[in-house]
């Protein structure tokens, strides 16, 4: 009976660590598929680590639920042509500067501070092909405009 219990202790923990194993590689790989863009501005440019939004589940999750956000990392939302968008920040719990651009990278609008847990939309208000969402309060401390350019390689230059 003891020699019995320990095969079923060892296979239990072998069980447990190939699946921890198995999540943390999981990680490792959403990680390691993080990529960078680059806010061009009148004075400087900024890098930013972002989450790519892929799926229509992950553009609809966004960062929703996150309590929050290091400075220098966002979520890029891309669309695969131009069009007009609206955003909201419904279970959205941290606040965050939305900036919309066009195909060519161009910045046409910033959302600036948008309130989490907010439902009223927030309309692109022209056709754009990209929305980066950061921190709330980011242009501000950037100096990021309207005019000033998103470099990602999705981006016409």
């Amino acid at each position: 009976m003891n020699n019995t219990l320990s095969v079923l202790f060892r296979a239990l923990m072998f069980a447990m660590l190939t699946s921890i194993a198995s999540i943390a590689a999981c990680a490792t790989s959403d990680s390691q598929s993080d990529s960078m863009i680059t806010v061009t501005t009148r004075d400087a440019s900024y890098v930013f680590t972002i989450e790519l939004a892929r799926t229509p589940e992950e553009m609809e999750r966004g960062l929703m639920f996150r309590d929050r956000l290091p400075s220098d990392r966002g979520m890029l939302f891309l669309f695969p042509d131009e069009r007009e968008v609206s955003f909201w920040m419904k279970n959205t719990l941290i606040p965050l500067d939305l900036i919309f651009a066009d195909a060519s990278g161009r910045i046409v609008k910033i959302a600036e501070r948008a309130v989490p847990l907010s439902t009223e939309l927030i309309p692109s208000q022209a056709p754009v092909r990209a929305v980066l969402e950061v921190n709330g309060g980011t242009a501000e401390r950037l100096h990021i405009k309207v005019g000033d350019k998103l470099v990602y390689p999705a981006l016409s230059k």
